[in-house]
């Protein structure tokens, strides 16, 4: 068992950024691919971006490509969501996920986050 804990969400004016950290605790000893995921008031959940194990391979949604940083610490079991230039459109429940493979697909992650909130004001 994986338990994860986002922090870092917040109330930010348009263009500002948040770094989201999602903290791994309990069998941290086994490798596993971090997602982060979000959903908007009214919308089903999205991905946002995934990191593999190694911290080598990325992948993000078109919508924050280019804004948006995965990355993770692995000797503090811990991954980070660097967010810039965010939007209004950027408002929702961000949560992190993990699974023992590569996957950026919703239905495939094992383990998730209680979810924090982000906020971006016009």
């Amino acid at each position: 068992q994986v338990q994860l804990v986002e922090s870092g969400g917040g109330l930010v004016q348009a263009g500002g950024s948040l770094r989201l950290s999602c903290a791994a605790s309990g069998r941290t000893s086994s490798r596993y691919a971090m997602g982060w995921f979000r959903q908007a008031p009214g919308k089903e959940r999205e991905f946002v971006a995934a990191i593999s194990w190694a911290g080598t391979t990325t992948r993000y949604a078109d919508s924050v490509k280019g804004r948006f940083t995965i990355s993770r610490d692995n000797a503090k079991n811990t991954v980070y969501l660097q967010m810039n230039s965010l939007k209004p459109e950027d408002t929702a429940v961000y949560y992190c996920a993990a699974d023992y493979d590569w996957t950026f697909e919703e239905d495939e992650y094992d383990y998730w986050g209680q979810g924090t909130q982000v906020t971006v004001s016009s």
